[in-house]
């Protein structure tokens, strides 16, 4: 190599002691189109010395430039690309096609580097080396003056979805905008209100030129207003060794070694957690326990061993244990399931086939099993859900799989190994989707869990209060009712039941609103905008407020609650003399203008305004919010509940 550790020449024992040591540090560089990935890595190697002679010379030789246009020692800068891509048909459409991985090491750490492709026709790929790395750099033009491009919304979004904890925005060609701070500052900006929606723990930027190594390796001295550290220094003291889960205990089953009759061994790689001679175990699905008698290893047996060491394991008792088992520990279970909700990357050209059978792999088991629903699909762009009858190529969506034999998984949150799995066709035997198992799964009846449905247990039944609704009215000088405002997204829902909240509260009357934002941040963040999704919106929403008004409080829901069919079942929860509904009234083309300027202030936003608005039959109060201020809209509100003898 260009450059080697000193240690080298004076005792290559110590080097190599001291390398094998070292932390291991994986990351993929990724985002849009010509954004400069490739180039980022070239110069890394270049400036860090860790480019092999043979392939300096071999670029050289290659180079067009003029003697001026090369460094020193002859390398031209133009040519960094080539470092990492090394297809012929890359190096002459100037593209990255397939994943690079290319390894290197300083005095701190070792790396491992994927480089992946920012065409969206490979985004696939580009999930492919995300799907073991720690860290996402994600590279954004800085040429670029119209906010984030998709393709790199669409790499932050797959980052996020495969629970990589650091991500670093590195805005590339600074010096093609005369290494602007105000720039830098701009894409900063948008990048940061656009990440609100994603889940990226640790979150950095650094401005560089890749082509001329400015903050790579070396500080600038054209950005003195950036006071952060070097793409090097960062990488090479980010904080990864918390990031492993080292609290369950998680072994995969690969291999049974049977040499002779008087071993019997279990190899494998330790997904999460530790492990210690003597420790009590249990075997997965078949439930058998025992004890831990050794644990071996190539260089002989250890006492105790933890993720990610490769190990085998051998049991006081002789008990049942095959490829695909999970060895676990008792008092530390992971799920036992045939069915789960799953967020799916689909990576095929064919697209989605519900109710085909597809086959299913996560960690050393292979089983069968269908894709029963699309829940929905993800719009990268918003990072809202919509409806969609399939996916297709690089489509990302929450699906319900079921499968014919039960998976031992985590959710893909607390484990990435146990709670990841890929979907293989069974004809072609290829792969043609990554999934990530989610915690919470949703019901598959589309109409939602409403009143009529049996509860979870015969046994339970409804406590009745020793304060009576009469002695609440009198408490609160007010009837409890629920207060339905619904209609089209832009519609003033949200600003109406917050001004009717204010002037009960003025009043002197106890109400409270339930937005709907606010719902599918918590208590309903795991439902979809399907129809289904909306119909359990709906009914958990409507007990909530059925709760509330046992309290004696009058509960106002600003819901667009679009079907027909929702609004009555939920009148049957609360009681028809309980639900007043009041439909708040706009075009169509209205709605859109404002919900596109008080986003932040409705409900929910783009997935519903695609779904079919069921304009309300029986609404006891229409409110024209076209022609009628938020205030007189409140003040009408008002007025109908003093009429009615409400408060």
């Amino acid at each position: 190599m260009a450059n080697a550790s000193d240690l080298i020449e004076k005792d290559i024992n110590a080097y190599l002691a001291q390398h094998e040591k070292k932390e291991i540090l994986r990351f993929l560089t990724c985002g849009s189109v010509d954004d400069g990935k490739s180039t980022l890595i070239g110069r890394l190697l270049y400036d860090s010395k860790m480019i092999y002679e043979d392939q300096l010379d071999q670029i050289n030789k290659t180079s067009k430039l003029s003697s001026d246009a090369k460094s020193e020692d002859g390398f031209d800068p133009a040519k960094l690309a080539d470092l990492t891509d090394g297809l012929e048909e890359e190096k002459e459409q100037g593209i990255t096609i397939d994943v690079a991985y290319r390894f290197f090491s300083t005095a701190k750490r070792k790396f491992i580097i994927a480089d992946t492709p920012g065409h969206i026709q490979y985004t696939r790929n580009m999930a492919t080396g995300a799907s073991t790395a720690d860290l996402a750099i994600i590279l954004i033009d800085a040429r670029h003056d119209h906010g984030v491009m998709e393709q790199t919304k669409r790499h932050s979004f797959i980052a996020s979805l495969l629970g990589i904890k650091h991500v670093l925005i590195a805005v590339n060609k600074m010096d093609l905008v005369e290494y602007s701070e105000q720039r830098f500052e701009e894409i900063k900006r948008d990048y940061l209100q656009f990440s609100t929606r994603l889940d990226i723990p640790d979150l950095h930027f650094i401005p560089i030129s890749a082509l001329l190594g400015d903050n790579i390796v070396n500080r600038s001295a054209h950005m003195p207003w950036f006071n952060g550290s070097t793409l090097m220094d960062f990488i090479e003291t980010v904080n990864i060794s918390s990031d492993r889960n080292f609290t369950d205990f998680r072994f995969p089953v690969q291999l049974v070694i049977r040499p002779d009759i008087n071993f019997r061994g279990f190899a494998g790689t330790i997904a999460s957690g530790i492990v210690r001679v003597g420790d009590e175990i249990m075997t997965l699905p078949s439930r058998k326990r025992s004890k831990i008698k050794e644990i071996v290893t190539y260089d002989g047996n250890l006492e105790e061993a933890c993720v990610p060491m490769s190990v085998t394991l051998t049991m006081e008792d002789e008990i049942d244990c095959s490829r695909g088992d999970m060895i676990v520990k008792p008092q530390n279970l992971p799920k036992l399931e045939q069915k789960f909700d799953a967020m799916l990357v689909w990576m095929a050209d064919d697209k989605m086939v519900p109710g085909k059978q597809y086959l299913f792999k996560q960690t050393s088991k292979t089983v069968p099993g269908v894709i029963k629903t699309l829940q929905y699909e993800v719009d990268v762009n918003t990072m809202h859900s919509q409806d969609s009858p399939s996916l297709g190529l690089n489509q990302i969506g929450r699906v319900n799989i079921s499968l014919n034999q039960p998976f031992a998984f985590d959710r893909y949150r607390s484990n990435r190994c146990t709670g990841a799995f890929i979907v293989i066709d069974r004809i072609t035997n290829s792969t043609v989707a990554a999934g990530m198992i989610l915690d919470r799964r949703t019901r598959e009846n589309t109409g939602g869990a409403w009143w009529d449905e049996s509860p979870a247990s015969a046994t339970l039944t409804r406590e009745i209060s020793k304060v009576t609704d009469e002695e609440r009215e009198a408490r609160y000088e007010q009837k409890a009712v629920t207060i339905l405002f619904t209609g089209l997204p832009g519609s003033g829902k949200s600003t109406t039941a917050y001004g009717v909240e204010r002037s009960l509260f003025d009043l002197g009357r106890s109400a409270k609103v339930l937005d709907g934002q606010n719902v599918r941040m918590g208590l309903n963040r795991d439902l979809s905008f399907s129809a289904g999704g909306r119909s359990e919106n709906m009914r958990r929403v409507a007990e909530v407020s059925r709760l509330f008004n046992r309290a004696g409080l009058i509960s106002l829901v600003s819901l667009i609650a679009p079907r027909e069919i929702d609004r009555g079942r939920a009148a049957e929860v609360l009681g028809a003399e309980k639900l007043i509904v009041v439909h708040l009234s706009a075009p169509p083309e209205l709605c859109e203008s404002r919900n596109e300027s008080a986003k932040k202030r409705e409900t929910e936003t783009d997935p519903e305004s695609t779904f079919e608005y069921e304009v309300p039959s029986n609404a006891d109060l229409v409110l024209d919010t076209e022609n009628t201020s938020p205030a007189d809209c409140v003040a009408k509100v008002i007025e109908f509940l003093e009429g009615k003898q409400i408060i």
